[in-house]
């Protein structure tokens, strides 16, 4: 009897049967299967009625499980005996009537001996029990033969506490008592109609194990039932230290690590740092990562748990994502594919049901049913960003390469790279897989830094392109950025068209003689090297003499930049080259620890400075000869400062965000400030405009659009060994002339539903303020400015602020911050 929907136990249910919930790593009905073959029952016929392929597609035909199954499904309900009795043809003799999704290790043999022993028409298992108000109850005399049934009593008429399990065997004839057409219960309607007729209808009392999984609190004490064998069942996995059940490809240092009792499912990730405590139960390929801590819960498979965050006492579906420092209390159920963002806080019993997503910072304490503030966009600030084979998996990559595909023309060309990493190389090869299904040609640089690639991009006029590369952040995640011509970061509605496809899953698919095809560019390097040496005045390059350390951070550009240094003459001592595709940058290599190992470099060798490259080849951070590291912000002055001081003339373009000092360093020169939205978009396209000749932000991202409209810390480098070329000052005295840029910012919690509310009140406060609306609200006053600027990607308000001074500028995001703050928390305080 396999036709359960379950909704007790929603959230687990809402999306698959009840008798496929799992009990340590298997469905609960796999365990009935085990039993069944145990005893030698191989005939098996499922009845289904509440999603049947979720499991006809898992059993198929029993081969797996070493039994013959067949199907019945309920077109209409039919009731529990009218879904036997659509089986009929099949039951010739008598059978065995048992539920898919009630945990048991009832001895059936004994069962069937003890029917044929009475020559009984029905036999029901019984089942002594603390609380039968639940069930229904059976009254039998010393025979064992029913005299009385009672349905769902009070304690009043509680004359026995034996209850009906389920667990029925029966002679084929009483299916003709069954009517065919209309619905009909064993318990309620054919048992008692039988007893009218006085035919012999028995009960054994089982003493074996038998839990009802109709609930919540039933399906977690099955669980921990199983952990501590008070069930019999078949544990997969092998039994280590009495009572752990640890499965085939688990990475656990340690298994003394993990406090039994409890079950750890094949290829689950545990952290040698995280904590494993009793009554835990993982299914497979759940990853706990440092720090995180899981208690007498019930985890489905491919869910991850994030750094120092805690599951305790609670359900949780499956491939859900628990961010960092989550924690989730006693008693909480929370549905398949759900995410629990970055410190937020689901409270005890909680319900939260399938495909919802919980803001980061958000204190959960109602049951979340048909609320949902699912991703409104795949494209997290201008690029898609998540956890290798937990946000991104071959799947979405693969559909993210047909939703690009289908927003182009069918024939059109897009131009591909990634950077070495064997994630970077799998999300890839999806992503071309999509594009050419589409009917969209491509031409793959296969390991190129993105700078290359919009080059090809720019100088082939191909319609797109794309580049998989790390996250500058975290080694974990993958980063896929897309491009428009002539090398800009792809526009809003570029990325809102293809968002619909990949969200509505409608895609374009060519015919067998309509699939792109995939080339592979032989001189891209060579190309864009012969490019940037057009732009550079090489002679004096080579006059200077330079000794510099470059830090690759694994990337790619190792395999570009020394075609570029070499001809200009550059003394070039390396570090962090990328050689092969194995030699990705260790997980525990922090920004810090690059950076350090570059000062140590340049000390040693007697450098003029060092530089070293983020993952992707497109920021920079400078080091100096004294080894000593300089802001980003500062070496934005820096290039301003080179570039006036060389005379050229143009426009440059900076967001909103960036510090006042530029309008300072440029004052009096050629060079004209132009400001853009705090976004990389909008930099880029002012940056591809007539006139202007550098771009650059607070993040090491410089651009000089002569040569590329985009991000390129090989460009940037070349460029600056152009401008200190006649200068003969050392970099840390040019540096130490520059202004102090004071800016401060503050990212502060805001839900979403509060954002509008924020730019309203702050609107309204500030009227008598001077005040720019290019992107969020700049508030001018004679000390400084300050910014409110809500985040397009996450429940956050940014708030950036600057003075004449350190102290001047934490006065200024104070007192915007205190405003924010009481927005948010819905006050509106009188002053300011």
């Amino acid at each position: 009897m396999a036709g359960g929907e379950g909704t007790r136990l929603r959230p687990l249910t809402s999306n698959q049967p009840k008798p496929m919930v799992p009990i340590v790593g298997k469905p609960c009905m796999e365990h009935i299967v085990e039993l069944l073959r145990r005893h030698g029952f191989d005939d098996i016929v499922v009845t289904l009625a509440f999603m049947p392929q979720a499991i006809r597609g898992y059993f198929g035909d029993g081969e797996a499980q070493g039994v013959q199954i067949r199907y019945s499904v309920e077109e209409t309900p039919a009731g529990t005996a009218g879904s036997v009795k659509l089986a009929e043809e099949a039951l010739d003799e008598p059978f065995v009537v048992i539920s898919g999704d009630a945990l048991c290790d009832i001895d059936l043999t004994e069962l069937v001996a003890f029917h044929r022993e009475r020559e009984a028409l029905v036999t029901i298992a019984l089942k002594s029990v603390d609380n039968p108000l639940e069930f229904g109850i059976v009254v039998t005399d010393e025979d064992g033969r029913i005299e009385r049934f009672l349905e769902k009593p009070s304690w009043s008429q509680v004359f026995t506490d034996t209850i009906n399990t389920g667990i029925y065997v029966i002679q084929p004839e009483v299916l003709k008592e069954i009517p065919a057409d209309e619905p009909y219960d064993w318990a309620k309607q054919l048992f008692p109609r039988l007893l009218e007729k006085r035919r012999p209808l028995y009960g054994w009392i089982a003493d074996g194990y038998w839990q009802d999984i109709g609930n919540l609190d039933q399906y977690r004490a099955a669980n921990f039932d199983a952990l501590d064998e008070r069930v019999e069942l078949e544990i997969p996995g092998v039994r280590l230290r009495g009572n752990v059940w640890v499965g085939e490809g688990v990475e656990l240092d340690d298994v003394e690590s993990v406090e039994g009792p409890a079950f750890i499912g094949n290829y689950c990730r545990i952290h040698p740092e995280s904590t494993i405590q009793a009554y835990t139960v993982l299914s497979a390929s759940v990853a706990v990562r440092e720090h995180a801590r899981v208690a007498r819960s019930i985890v489905d498979g491919s869910t991850y748990i994030g750094r120092s965050a805690v599951v305790e006492g609670a359900i949780v579906g499956r491939m859900c994502d628990i961010r960092e420092h989550a924690r989730i209390h006693e008693g909480a159920a929370i549905g398949d594919q759900t995410t629990v963002g970055y410190e937020a806080v689901v409270h005890p019993g909680i319900r939260i049901y399938p495909f919802k997503e919980i803001e980061s910072g958000a204190q959960v304490d109602r049951n979340i049913i048909w609320e949902a503030r699912a991703t409104s966009t795949i494209f997290a600030r201008e690029r898609i960003h998540g956890l290798i084979n937990v946000d991104l998996t071959p799947e979405i990559a693969l559909r993210l390469g047909l939703a690009l595909g289908t927003a182009l023309k069918r024939g059109c060309r897009v131009v591909t790279s990634r950077e070495a990493s064997p994630p970077c190389r799998l999300l890839r090869r999806a992503i071309l897989a999509g594009i050419n299904a589409a009917g969209v040609n491509v031409a793959d640089l296969r390991v190129m830094p993105p700078a290359v690639n919009r080059h090809l991009l720019k100088a082939e006029g191909f319609e797109a392109a794309l580049h998989v590369g790390p996250s500058p952040s975290d080694p974990e995640a993958v980063e896929i950025q897309l491009y428009e011509p002539p090398g800009v970061q792809a526009s809003g509605a570029f990325m809102k068209e293809i968002e619909k496809h990949f969200s509505r899953q409608e895609y374009r698919r060519a015919a067998w003689d309509e699939v792109g095809e995939i080339r592979f560019p032989a001189r891209a390097a060579e190309s864009y090297t012969e490019d940037l040496l057009r732009t550079l005045d090489s002679d004096a390059i080579r006059a200077r003499g330079f000794r510099i350390v470059v830090n690759y951070s694994y990337s790619s550009a190792s395999l570009v930049l020394p075609l570029v240094l070499g001809p200009l003459g550059v003394e070039v001592v390396a570090a962090q080259a990328y050689v092969r595709e194995q030699a990705a940058q260790p997980a525990g290599a922090t920004v810090e620890e690059t950076l350090g190992a570059t000062q140590r470099l340049v000390s040693a060798v007697g450098a003029d400075f060092g530089v070293v490259l983020d993952p992707s080849a497109e920021r920079l951070t400078l080091v100096d000869e004294r080894a000593v590291a300089i802001p980003p912000e500062r070496t934005l002055l820096l290039f301003l400062r080179l570039l006036s001081s060389d005379g050229r003339r143009g426009r440059l373009a900076f967001p909103v965000t960036v510090t006042s000092q530029v309008d300072e360093v440029v004052r009096g020169s050629g060079l004209q400030v132009e400001r853009t939205r705090a976004s990389l978009e909008a930099l880029t396209r002012a940056a591809a405009s007539d006139g202007v000749i550098f771009a650059g932000s607070a993040t090491g991202g410089f651009v000089f659009p002569e040569f590329l409209p985009g991000y390129d810390a090989i460009a940037s480098l070349c460029k600056l060994l152009e401008l200190l070329a006649p200068v003969e000052r050392p970099l840390s005295e040019l540096v130490a002339d520059l202004p102090e840029p004071a800016v401060v910012h503050r990212a502060i919690r805001c839900p979403w539903g509060r954002k509008g509310a924020v730019m309203r009140i702050v609107t309204e406060r500030m009227r008598d303020r001077e005040i720019d609306t290019l992107d969020g609200i700049k508030i001018f006053s004679a000390g400084g400015w300050a910014q409110v600027l809500p985040d397009p990607a996450e429940p956050l308000v940014h708030v950036y602020a600057e003075g004449s001074t350190q102290a001047d500028s934490e006065r200024l995001e104070a007192e915007l911050a205190e405003l924010v703050g009481a927005i948010i928390a819905a006050e509106e305080p009188t002053g300011v």
